[in-house]
């Protein structure tokens, strides 16, 4: 494999059902940033059918160009088609880096890609970086420059482990959605469109789609919500969470939690911040009954302000936050939810 071949950054950019998927943004909005520090461009791999209309939108968060794979074997997600057209891309195009979002699609299209195109990947990063590998010079090894550092949460996010692939390419990684920032958009940005298709034959390995049932649900995304009330084992009981529920519906907020909840019953996963669980960043953020170990602080220390509530005054949550009150917060949450009605009543 000769590596220098291998030139450009590369975005799988989601889309279900004609409509981009936000981890695709955000991915744009980090490969800009490895692009400018290796002096190359941005492309975005678009897989579905009938939509080469939603190119123009990718230019606008930062695609300088993108490649458009449009065949009505791409309409639904399938492995094996999608696996097909993204190996085939790669194996076409030699892209230095591929980043895929750690979505349920990004997790079954990612290994099988790389597999393909017999390279590594490194799953589920939140951080990724360019730089030299061995991170400190060894003697009598080479230290290789300009390679993608790769972090992620190891053993069950209680350390962090940073990854390279200095002797095979593309570097791919799939990351995690809410982590990296999305650029703010180009307004009228046109994109250069590229159209490939690798053909497509249907065999026994082709899923047959019979049918697509919706999930419907009343529950609001954390990762969107501007307002997160998160609770955590100080709480004391998930009958305790009342009191949260109460403080984020003055707020308009809604309610989250620590990994240690969610392990107790208390709260479904889909609720969890941390490594483990989601990335946030509210425009506030209440950590109530949080210690602050850093698998949790990891997945919410970039959010605008950062109130914290604990009866431990040396809880480490007091070292990333920006309001801080020691006390009981059977006592104090209540009294705030209180304060807060008066004063909107009051406006």
């Amino acid at each position: 494999m000769s590596l220098e071949e291998y030139k450009g950054v590369y975005v799988f950019a989601q889309q279900v059902d004609n409509e981009i998927s936000s981890i695709a943004f955000e991915l744009l909005g980090k490969a800009k940033d490895l692009a400018k520090d290796l002096d190359t461009d941005v492309t975005a791999v678009l897989l579905g059918s009938e939509v080469k209309d939603l190119a123009d939108k990718l230019a606008e968060y930062g695609a300088d160009k993108v490649i458009v794979v449009d065949d009505p074997e791409l309409k639904v997600y399938r492995t094996e088609p999608y696996a097909h057209a993204l190996a085939s891309v790669i194996n076409e195009y030699k892209p230095e880096i591929v980043l895929v979002g750690a979505t349920a699609i990004g997790r079954d299209l990612g290994p099988r890609v790389s597999a393909r195109v017999a390279t590594g990947l490194t799953a589920d990063c939140t951080v990724l970086e360019i730089g030299d590998f061995p991170l400190q010079a060894i003697p009598g090894q080479e230290q290789k420059h300009n390679q993608l550092l790769m972090t992620r949460p190891a053993f069950g996010g209680n350390t962090i482990a940073t990854i390279a692939c200095p002797d095979n390419r593309p570097q791919m990684a799939t990351v995690r959605a809410g982590v990296m920032q999305k650029i703010e958009p180009i307004k009228g940005a046109k994109a250069v469109v590229e159209e490939f298709n690798p053909g497509f034959t249907p065999d026994h390995k082709y899923v047959e789609i019979l049918d697509v049932v919706k999930a419907v649900t009343d529950t609001v995304d954390i990762m969107d919500a501007k307002i997160l009330v998160s609770g955590g084992r100080g709480v004391g009981s998930p009958e305790n969470f009342k009191i949260l529920e109460d403080l984020a519906e003055v707020l308009g907020g809604t309610v989250s939690c620590s990994r240690a909840v969610v392990d107790s019953g208390w709260k479904p996963k889909d609720l969890q911040v941390g490594q483990t669980g989601k990335t946030v960043r509210p425009n506030v953020y209440f950590a109530i009954g949080i210690s602050g170990a850093i698998q949790h602080v990891a997945g919410m220390e970039e959010s605008d302000i950062i109130v914290a509530i604990n009866k431990d005054a040396d809880a480490p949550i007091f070292d990333v936050a920006d309001y801080g009150i020691v006390g009981d917060l059977n006592k104090i949450v209540p009294k705030l939810t209180e304060s807060l009605k008066a004063e909107i009543a009051a406006k």
